[in-house]
């Protein structure tokens, strides 16, 4: 079976963490994705986490499907080196703080000099132009500019950040769109052109309308913690043995659903119940009602009254809930992927399904430089100059 991307080839450059998982996107579909390190200075995701016998894990996710090469592309000649592998590339993936690929001569004008269809794409905490481009960004930056933490928390509470890489991953996968679109035009003009992807943008156009609420009312999203101004009840709850469900009542009907589920019918005559704007103004009694019937019952038999209730609810999962859940394994959610240093390890699968030409996890991420003897030898570079250029630190 073809895979969707056979024949593009993509060199990342990039480091933590966007960059490097918008080309892991990319080879999932079966892109020939050359990861490209430091010889000296390996991506710090390596060492990211933890590691299994000097093993770190969470490269295992974010370098599947790479061939990894070194090559130390600040030295001229390892810049020229770069030069020939991206001749015939198709995209390439970098996240250098801007100006410094046009400081070492391989700015988007040199590069597209030598492959006029290459798709650059430039992935930054801020952006290519502006007052803060050549600041040092982070996804954190990026959660805290966007409007993301002020908006997440309890109300009484500080702003919130999320416990993992939330703007980088929302990155990954607006760079992956934005590189097939750019493949797309290409088909129709030949030519390959720049991609900019600041990360404070991608996850601010996920926070849905603040902007035009403000606009348009002057309205600032709250921190509301589990709740939601548009609906209630809205909230995680306790069951009787210590776990948690969450429950969501978007639909009128399904609200109403709920209130007969727990025995407060009579809430739902209240005039304020039939919006959803209405209920969310009286969360707090309408959370008590549903807080003290879970809290009467195990977890097992709140989501079973529930779904025969056909009202909405699901489990509060942590990793162990989604490796047991049956739902996920018939998805095939999760991948045991075959690898040299571990022998399986079990990952996120690719997160949708092509009926035709599916994804697929192919390895888990390799050895510092694994490739880089087949990668550059398959340029003409014979082994006496390999040996010569890793003498001196190029590779």
């Amino acid at each position: 079976m073809t895979a969707p991307l056979d024949g593009v080839t993509v060199v990342d450059l990039a480091t933590l963490f966007a960059g490097p998982l918008a080309a892991a996107f990319l080879g999932d579909f079966g892109a020939d994705v050359i990861k490209v390190e430091h010889p000296a200075k390996p991506d710090p995701s390596r060492g990211h986490g933890p590691a299994r016998d000097g093993v770190g894990l969470w490269w295992k996710v974010l370098g599947r499907n790479k061939r990894t090469v070194t090559l130390n592309i600040s030295d001229p000649d390892g810049a020229a080196l770069l030069r020939r592998l991206l001749a015939d590339a198709d995209v390439l993936v970098e996240n250098f703080r801007p100006g410094t690929l046009e400081r070492w001569g391989l700015g988007p004008a040199e590069l597209h000099a030598v492959n006029p269809r290459l798709v650059i794409t430039r992935i930054s905490g801020f952006g290519q132009v502006g007052p803060y481009a050549r600041r040092p960004g982070f996804g954190t930056l990026a959660e805290a500019m966007s409007g993301f933490a002020a908006a997440t928390g309890e109300p009484d509470g500080p702003p919130t950040l999320p416990p993992f890489g939330l703007a980088d991953s929302v990155s990954a996968l607006a760079a992956a769109y934005a590189v097939m679109l750019a493949l797309r035009a290409r088909d129709v003009t030949g030519a390959g052109q720049v991609v900019d992807l600041a990360i404070i943008e991608p996850i601010m156009a996920m926070l849905g309308p603040q902007i035009t609420w403000y606009d348009q009312l002057g309205y600032v999203q709250p921190r509301l913690g589990n709740r939601s101004n548009n609906n209630a009840p809205r909230n995680t709850y306790r069951c009787a043995d210590g776990r948690w469900v969450a429950v969501s009542t978007s639909a009128q009907s399904i609200a109403e659903r709920v209130l007969r589920l727990v025995g407060r019918p009579e809430l739902i005559d209240e005039p304020w119940f039939a919006t959803g704007s209405g209920r969310a103004a009286h969360a707090d009694e309408l959370d008590a009602a549903v807080s003290a019937w879970v809290a009467r019952r195990d977890r097992d038999e709140v989501v079973a009254a529930f779904e025969e209730a056909q009202a909405a609810v699901a489990p509060v999962y942590d990793v162990r809930d989604i490796l047991a859940d049956p739902q996920y394994a018939a998805l095939g959610t999760v991948r045991t992927v075959p690898d040299e240093e571990l022998g399986e390890v079990r990952m996120q699968n690719v997160p949708f399904r092509l009926a035709e030409t599916p994804g697929e996890i192919r390895h888990a991420g390799r050895r510092h430089g694994q490739d880089t003897d087949a990668v550059f030898g398959a340029l003409g570079l014979s082994a006496e100059e390999l040996a010569a250029l890793r003498e001196r630190g190029v590779l």
